[in-house]
């Protein structure tokens, strides 16, 4: 780990499938467009994120975290999805990745676990472990985060200072149990 300054939005990070790039105001219409499909938020808390005004509120949030990307295919430059650090705590060393969502064309394939290895390999550079909160009822990205390594260590209700509709399990990743 580097304690140098942690910058939560580098310019760009990449590698040979995707590219995530700071998320920007006028990205809004693309990225709805691939939001803008219900069976994205199936096993979503906010089921209804795919309204316009529901996700306006949504990337609203993304864009005033100042931490946000874009997350596009390396070789076409498509839209996939978006994510975002949050939660930094420099007192804990620890950062938490979120706020993750993919459009259902690139589901299965390698496009998550490469987003999540850009920002997880580019946090182990300065904190000693990332968090990951996931509702109780989403199977799929629990069994997701177990495959990097990641350990249940407990329930909240709050991140950072938000209160939860629902409680979350929250999942922590050691660098030394980072699997992928």
């Amino acid at each position: 780990m580097n304690n140098s300054e942690f910058n939560l939005q580098p310019d760009f990070l990449e590698d040979d499938i995707t590219k995530l790039v700071p998320l920007q105001e006028s990205d809004f219409d693309a990225l709805y467009k691939v939001a803008s499909d219900p069976l994205i938020w199936e096993q979503h808390p906010m089921k209804d994120r795919y309204k316009i005004e529901v996700f306006r509120t949504f990337f609203d949030a993304a864009i005033n975290s100042k931490s946000s990307f874009l997350i596009l295919d390396k070789k076409t430059n498509e839209i996939v999805g978006n994510t975002r650090y949050y939660d930094y705590n420099p007192e804990k060393s620890s950062i938490a990745i979120g706020f993750t969502f993919i459009g259902r064309k690139f589901w299965g394939g390698l496009y998550n676990k490469s987003n999540k290895k850009l920002l997880i390999d580019y946090a182990f550079k300065h904190v000693d472990s990332v968090l990951f909160h996931i509702d109780t009822d989403n199977i799929r990205s629990q069994k997701a985060v177990g495959k990097l390594g990641a350990v249940n260590i407990g329930e909240v209700n709050v991140i950072g200072n938000v209160p939860l509709n629902l409680p979350h399990f929250e999942y922590e990743l050691k660098a030394e149990n980072y699997q992928l």
